[in-house]
C-alpha cells in the first residue's frame, strides 16, 4: 500500500508538473484520474480534513459548473459544495497530493512536497 494518493488530471499543466515531479524525487504514489474515478462525499471530507481548509476552496470558480449552479452563493453550506463537486469533479482544485497526515494543492507544484515525510 502506497502512502501517497495525487489527485490528477492529466490534461492539466500543474498537474503533469506535479506528477513529473513527485516521479523524479522518486515519491511511491497512486495517481488516481479523479474525472474518471470521482471522489465520494467521504473521500472529500477527509481531504479536507488534510488539507485543513473549507470546501470552498477546493472550487474551481473558472469551471461553467461554478456559475451553472450557483456556487459563488455564499450561503451554501460545505455539504452543499462538498455534493456538488461530487457530482461534478471537473470543480476539484488539482493536482491534489494526500499523505498520511496532510494533503497539498499542488499549485504550484513544488507546494506538494511541504508534505512528503
Amino acid at each position: 500500500m502506497t502512502a501517497y494518493t495525487l489527485l490528477h488530471n492529466p490534461r492539466c499543466s500543474k498537474s503533469r508538473e506535479t506528477l513529473q515531479l513527485l516521479t523524479n524525487k522518486g515519491v511511491d504514489m497512486e495517481v488516481r484520474e479523479y474525472l474518471k474515478h470521482p471522489l465520494s462525499i467521504e473521500e472529500l471530507k477527509t481531504v479536507l480534513s488534510k488539507l485543513d481548509t473549507s470546501a470552498r476552496n477546493l472550487l474551481r470558480t473558472g469551471e461553467e459548473e461554478y456559475s451553472s449552479l450557483g456556487l459563488a452563493n455564499n450561503a451554501l453550506t460545505e455539504e452543499a459544495i462538498l455534493k456538488a463537486i461530487a457530482d461534478h469533479p471537473r470543480l476539484l482544485q488539482r493536482p491534489i497530493l494526500i499523505g498520511p497526515q496532510k494533503a497539498a494543492v499542488g499549485r504550484p507544484p513544488e507546494q506538494v512536497l511541504e508534505i512528503l515525510s
